[in-house]
């Protein structure tokens, strides 16, 4: 029986759950979650014939807000004396596939694999290529998922590119840029991968654009935003990173971030504050539907119970505000690779 398998965050498998479980009863869908605290996966399963699959086709991936990554599929014993056959013969239940992912749990039994997958990978390419399951040359087709649970189980799933993140587990592989003043400058690079297509760089983060960053100090997100050659108006009561001020580019106000109006519309207000993700929703719609940026990227640090209806609660408020204003605008929400308790939301003005 096909199934569907997600990749989350350790500690919020019941948030995923729950977001599926609501899509799959707008869906008329019949399924159930299986979860384990901690695991990082959750099991959607649907025990009529076909209704994965179904399901997983009506569904955008990119609204998916707590869900990294995710795939069809089903699990399969394997023999510790031969583990490439079962795994070959549970490809050949499925379609063609374009490259193949090893992958595991983003916890720390599943890194305890690394060196099990590190040596299958030459097997498996070799016996996938030789029995034509994965040709390299055929970007159409999707991609094969081998998502190890320990050395007897597997699971062989597909996603397609179209419908799913373009990361294996959905963990994209950033670095800390040596001049960043923080490691937090990765959300906010990550934010732009999840949220903007990659052909929409230069066109929407161009060089000479005007740009707020709300509670900046001391800088990880201004450097990112300095390193497109954008003008940045840092609010913080902080110190700012010096290398930062001595570009030329950052004008630095001692200011509270939630206070702060600019003179004119600019085209990027970016946020990462810690308070009330209540407050920090009001704050995203204020600074849409006032007309202070045409974009935008902020964080909502979640609480430690009822997550998954705080984060519903702030996206209806914002999307109640951009209705009553008559603003059409693309909301959408995620949690990050580099997110923690928190998720990052994403508002964009269309004109």
């Amino acid at each position: 029986m096909q199934e569907l398998l997600l990749h989350c965050r350790p500690g919020f498998e019941g948030e995923a759950a729950a977001e599926m479980q609501e899509l799959a009863n707008e869906q008329g869908i019949a399924g159930y979650p299986v979860t384990r605290d901690g695991s990082a996966l959750v099991r959607f399963v649907c025990p009529q014939t076909g209704d994965a699959q179904q399901l997983m086709q009506a569904i955008d991936f990119r609204q998916l807000i707590f869900a990294r990554q995710w795939a069809l599929g089903s699990w399969v014993e394997l023999d510790p004396e031969d583990r490439v056959s079962p795994i070959i013969t549970a490809c050949a239940q499925g379609p063609i596939a374009s490259l193949f992912w090893l992958e595991t749990a983003d916890t720390n039994d599943g890194k305890a694999l690394a060196a099990l997958t590190k040596k299958l990978k030459g097997p498996l390419e070799r016996a996938l290529t030789k029995t034509r399951f994965v040709r390299p040359n055929k970007t159409e087709l999707p991609r094969l998922h081998l998502c190890f649970e320990s050395g007897q189980k597997v699971f062989v799933g597909w996603s397609w590119a179209d419908n799913g993140a373009p990361w294996p587990m959905g963990i994209p592989r950033l670095r800390v840029p040596k001049e960043a003043p923080s490691r937090s400058t990765l959300k906010l690079e990550e934010a732009w991968h999840h949220f903007i297509p990659r052909d929409d760089w230069d066109m929407r983060l161009k060089a000479g654009m005007t740009a707020v960053d709300l509670g900046a100090a001391p800088g990880g997100w201004t450097w990112q935003l300095v390193n497109r050659l954008m003008k940045v108006i840092a609010v913080d009561n902080g110190p700012m990173d010096r290398r930062l001020m001595d570009s030329g580019q950052v004008e630095h106000v001692q200011a509270d971030g939630y206070m702060y109006k600019p003179k004119r519309t600019v085209d990027w207000m970016v946020c990462d504050i810690v308070d009330k993700p209540a407050r920090s929703s009001a704050l995203a719609a204020k600074w849409i539907t006032q007309k202070l940026c045409r974009e935008l990227i902020i964080n909502f640090k979640l609480p430690m119970k009822q997550r998954y209806p705080e984060v519903m609660q702030c996206l209806a408020h914002i999307q109640d505000a951009l209705d009553e204003a008559g603003i059409k605008a693309e909301l959408a929400c995620k949690q990050l690779y580099t997110d923690r308790e928190e998720v990052t939301c994403h508002i964009r003005v269309l004109r």
